[in-house]
């Protein structure tokens, strides 16, 4: 009598080699030796479990967003946690997200794929970019351990994330949520902050940096090298209405001036 098991794929091999929550392409599993026919076979008998176009699992428990973003990272994506994600795990949240929809910063990235849209993820990852950051200096970013297997994940580290919510700064809110992360942020490194203001190259960023970080007045604020910080010339219209700041020629809100009357901006 004929052994069809000598015919099946190693589903031990599979389970050793792709960990739970682990969600993986068929280039993946080829390079760990697995090829379409099997890959096939393991959907068929329920191994695997097809998540999205080309993208699969082992069957398991559901799917937490750091399971996503190992699985990107696992990928090959450059892609790492930061702007007010990083801050807020890192405890330094002081708004929770709206209707129980979490969603997470991807920095590094300027597109997703697009099978991330078609999972049931109880969070929205969010891709943006770099903001001016072309090379990111080596102890800009750092790794937190997740699960039992002690994933590490990328996150961009405070000072790092601090520059990425500047970027995104458009109007009075996004100067309060900013403000009250500076207010938090009493610890920064200015070695690391010193080499983030050179290669940043966004003037916006880099402005708003030096205000806030002369309107806190931490500690580490004496310890910055300025002297040779491109900030660009000429006034830069931030907030709408809001008061020129004559120091970094920029409008910011009146409310963080003591200004109220409005007028003239430039």
């Amino acid at each position: 009598m004929q052994n069809n098991n000598l015919n099946k794929p190693d589903s031990v091999l599979l389970t050793n080699c792709l960990p739970d929550g682990l969600v993986v392409n068929r280039t993946w599993l080829k390079i760990k030796g697995f090829e379409r026919t099997a890959v096939d076979y393991f959907v068929r008998s329920g191994k695997l479990e097809r998540v999205g176009h080309g993208v699969y699992r082992r069957p398991g428990p559901p799917l937490k967003w750091e399971h996503l973003v190992y699985s990107l990272q696992e990928l090959g994506s450059p892609a790492h946690v930061g702007g007010r994600s990083a801050l807020d795990l890192k405890c330094m949240a002081h708004y929770l997200p709206l209707c129980g929809m979490q969603t997470v910063e991807l920095y590094g990235v300027n597109k997703l794929p697009g099978w991330l849209s078609e999972l049931q993820a109880p969070v929205k990852l969010v891709a943006r970019g770099m903001g001016g950051i072309d090379e990111l200096p080596s102890d800009a970013l750092t790794t937190r351990p997740f699960g039992h297997w002690d994933w590490l994940l990328r996150f961009a580290t405070v000072e790092l994330a601090l520059f990425e919510v500047l970027g995104k700064i458009q109007d009075e809110s996004g100067f309060s949520l900013a403000d009250k992360y500076f207010e938090s942020a009493t610890t920064l490194r200015p070695k690391l902050l010193n080499s983030l203001l050179q290669v940043c190259r966004q003037i916006k960023t880099k402005r708003l940096f030096l205000w806030f970080s002369d309107r806190h007045r931490h500690a580490w604020r004496n310890k910055l090298n300025i002297d040779n910080v491109d900030l660009g010339s000429g006034k830069r219209m931030i907030v709408k209405g809001g008061a020129l700041d004559k120091t970094y020629a920029m409008t910011v809100p009146r409310s963080m001036t003591g200004e109220q009357d409005a007028g003239n901006i430039f």
